[in-house]
């Protein structure tokens, strides 16, 4: 092919997608590496014993949710779920709030000013779930080497700190690179657990807990909920 035939518009567009999807890749990565940094005033070995017969119900489903961060109980255990919380009760309000409503009819600087609300509130739910957590952490027996008001104050911190820079991470993907951020960095940490999860569903099934039907039919849900995911970006990158 000669060098008359090649188009620098869509060599320059290569590039430019190319450099998203690395840094894509880079800042799920730095999401990964912050899952398993864990807090600081923690018994490591109790919280192993704690977290390894706490796997089921809520617990476990939040644990997915956030990568495996909760039963480390790392800087990110509350994961986006503040900033999905905030966006929902704003929206909620854009819908019955006058005030609400007429930032919405202010177009670009309206939209700003909502997305600056939503951050507050990401910080302030962020706050009191953390704070909670704290607590938490406090009345589980010996989990907390030196528990008071400083371990709170410390713990609360750390986990404002971690969601806010999930949410900034979020925030930078979907600027420069590919995709809504906060759906990959959740996508990110569902599909990290998905190994794990597997693992003891068929430990389940060698014990004879679960029959091989429902670990079949589990294993055809991963797939059905996973594969249209994985479609997608596939398809992204061949059409792009």
């Amino acid at each position: 092919m000669s060098s008359e035939n090649l188009n620098p518009g869509a060599f320059s567009h290569a590039t430019d997608l190319k450099n998203r999807i690395f840094f894509t890749i880079f800042l799920l990565i730095v999401y990964r590496l912050g899952t398993y940094v864990p807090l600081a005033g923690i018994d490591p070995d109790t919280l192993k014993e704690i977290m390894s017969s706490s796997q089921k119900g809520l617990l476990g489903m939040f644990n997915m949710f956030s990568g495996g961060a909760v039963t480390r109980m790392a800087i990110f255990a509350l994961g986006i779920m503040p900033y999905i919380s905030s966006s929902i009760i704003v929206q909620l309000l854009t819908g019955t709030s006058d005030y609400f409503k007429n930032l919405k009819e202010q177009g670009e600087i309206g939209r700003k000013k909502i997305t600056q609300i939503t951050r507050y509130g990401t910080v302030m739910i962020a706050g009191l779930q953390g704070y909670g957590v704290a607590v938490g952490i406090e009345n589980a027996g010996n989990l907390v080497l030196e528990p008071g008001m400083y371990f709170r104050i410390t713990t609360t911190i750390s986990l404002v700190a971690g969601t806010t820079f999930l949410m900034w991470l979020g925030e930078q993907i979907t600027l420069r690179g590919i995709g809504n951020g906060i759906s990959l960095i959740i996508f990110s940490g569902i599909v990290a657990e998905i190994p794990r999860a597997l693992a003891s569903t068929f430990e389940l099934g060698r014990t004879g807990a679960l029959s091989a039907v429902m670990i079949v039919g589990i294993f055809i849900l991963v797939i059905v909920n996973t594969l249209p995911q994985a479609f997608f970006f596939l398809n992204f990158f061949e059409i792009v």
